[in-house]
């Protein structure tokens, strides 16, 4: 965020207007200093739905609201669940980080990959759920496979439980039929839907089901959908389920740090904004 290209910057107008969602968490010349140095600066239209949806909208969700949210890491979406539970009646959990919270829990993962050192933090997860009655669903069930890679030897687990869960040697890497059946029903009843990650590997076609699953139920929902950035809006547009979808944010680590509750550089700079 150097000063003085922020000021070459702003000797090229007399307004400023951003409209860079996707940059607007970072502190940059072009995104925040460039402020200092004109004497009007606003968002764009963009920028404004963005803050709409993300932030309006979800702020006095209409409900049932139903938060989607997969990926490969809790500690990537630690915040966000944080700052979500007070406002979700139902968080499905899917993708890798449901590994963690199995393993957590006590259930056999495998091969599977976890976040060793977040298993006590995902317990906290759990736990602050429970007390404020927050329906906190994980698979219960997966598609497992010997190998990470296309063609690998797949099947359908059994009911996942404690002490019953991942072959040993082998890897969850899709949410199985009962699971996808399980949260189909959640989301069918929801009024608000935010979805933040996919739910597998779903750039291998043979774990892509669960994620283009929920994303059809996602579309066919009588609801409010959001979906929140990253690989969740790849995962919709391969589906090709994105003109079925309320909102589609441009952000991916913008769109986290907003629903976290934190205030963003490039538009806490701007003199105009929602």
């Amino acid at each position: 965020n150097d000063a003085g290209f922020a000021q070459a910057l702003a000797r090229l107008g007399d307004v400023y207007v951003n409209d860079a969602f996707g940059a607007a968490h970072r502190a940059h010349a072009s995104t925040a200093g460039i402020s200092r140095f004109v004497g009007q600066s606003a968002m764009g239209f963009l920028m404004e739905k963005e803050l709409n949806y993300l932030r309006g909208e979800l702020e006095e969700p209409a409900k049932p609201f139903v938060v989607i949210m997969g990926g490969s890491k809790v500690s990537d979406k630690i915040e966000v669940i944080r700052a979500l539970m007070h406002r979700a009646d139902t968080i499905l959990i899917g993708g890798a980080m449901a590994n963690t919270f199995w393993k957590a829990m006590g259930t056999p993962v495998g091969a599977s990959k976890v976040e060793e050192d977040k298993l006590e933090l995902a317990r906290e997860l759990l736990s602050d759920a429970k007390k404020m009655g927050v329906e906190f669903l994980l698979p219960v069930d997966a598609i497992e496979a010997d190998e990470f890679k296309a063609g690998a030897r797949t099947r359908n687990t059994g009911n996942i439980a404690e002490g019953q869960g991942i072959t040993e040697g082998w890897q969850a890497l899709d949410i199985g039929q009962a699971t996808i059946a399980l949260y189909e029903r959640e989301i069918a009843q929801a009024k608000t839907i935010l979805w933040n990650g996919p739910l597998g590997v779903f750039e291998i076609p043979d774990f892509a089901r669960g994620t283009i699953a929920i994303a059809e139920a996602v579309a066919n929902a009588n609801a409010t959908s959001i979906i929140g950035g990253g690989d969740s809006v790849t995962a919709v547009k391969q589906a090709e389920l994105a003109d079925k979808m309320t909102f589609i944010s441009t952000g991916g680590g913008a769109s986290l740090e907003l629903l976290e509750g934190k205030e963003l550089p490039g538009v806490a700079a701007l003199t105009d904004r929602v």
